[in-house]
């Protein structure tokens, strides 16, 4: 069936998700490889979707729960060439600059831990990405007060120095 279809992406609640677009049958373990070596002890799962030859969805992880999700997920997609990352015990810009790093990457869709919708489109036997429904639409504008709590917020989690 042709047409394009919303696949909503399952998650723990404070887990982290990278949804992103790769092409080469080692991607599954030079992923693993990025996630590891960005973080000690960084808790996650990856899978890949083949788009030839076997086609299929290779996964590998340190955390079973959460590469059995990726899995799930990324089956859903079902887009070829696609790749999903849900990790616990960082913030996707801990990882990111490693996940860019690996050479067959050729996009990132989202970096998130916000609830995350994939829209796909199916043409005959293949599906492709053709964007990312990442959180909710804003509510307004930033005033003094949102923006103070910000610089508070970055400084108390360690991303940023100084007082206010």
């Amino acid at each position: 069936m042709e047409g394009i279809k919303k696949i909503d992406i399952e998650k723990p609640e404070d887990a982290q998700v990278i949804i992103g677009h790769a092409g080469f049958i080692k991607t599954v373990e030079d992923l693993y490889e990025a996630m590891v070596s960005a973080v000690p002890g960084i808790k996650f799962g990856v899978a890949f979707c083949e788009a030839s030859g076997p086609r299929l969805i290779r996964s590998d992880g340190n955390d079973d729960a959460l590469r059995t999700l990726c899995e799930k997920n990324i089956g859903a997609v079902g887009a070829g060439h696609s790749f999903i990352i849900i990790f616990s015990g960082a913030y996707p810009i801990n990882v990111i600059r490693h996940i860019r790093s690996v050479p067959e990457v050729v996009c990132i869709y989202c970096a998130t831990a916000n609830k995350v919708s994939v829209l796909v489109y199916q043409d005959g036997a293949g599906r492709g990405i053709i964007g990312i429904i990442d959180g909710d639409s804003p509510l307004g504008k930033e005033t003094g007060e949102e923006r103070t709590k910000r610089i508070r917020f970055l400084r108390e989690i360690g991303y940023k120095r100084g007082i206010l």
